[in-house]
């Protein structure tokens, strides 16, 4: 499974929105199905893609098969976006530095009358 074929899989809107659903807990395919809104063979298609690349597991449940989020690819991609989350941190706390030292400057323009009720 490489990263590409992880991204490639998450591109799809429908796919992600499987991924949300697991997120909360296992899910037959009819849940998913019902969920979604997707045909039963469409959503086939998209789990086989999210199977394929390690994303999910399934397991059979008499009649039923049940789909589980696979944590060690969300966990390899959490990895591969830490430098990334470090970046856009530093830059939240940079702007939220400049934003209290805007708030603390005085103001040039003169203060409004409050309305009167």
């Amino acid at each position: 499974m490489s990263d590409d074929s992880l991204w490639a899989a998450l591109a799809d809107p429908h796919r992600r929105a499987i991924v949300e659903l697991l997120l909360e807990r296992p899910r037959a395919v009819g849940e998913i199905v019902e969920a979604c809104g997707l045909s039963q063979p469409s959503t086939s298609k998209h789990l086989r893609v999210l199977r394929d690349t390690g994303l999910v597991r399934v397991r059979q449940d008499a009649q039923r098969r049940v789909y589980a989020l696979e944590p060690a690819p969300i966990a390899a991609l959490d990895a591969w976006l830490t430098p990334y989350r470090k970046l856009w941190n530093e830059s939240l706390d940079a702007l939220g530095r400049r934003l209290d030292e805007a708030a603390r400057e005085p103001s040039d323009e003169p203060e409004q009358p409050s309305p009167k009720d």
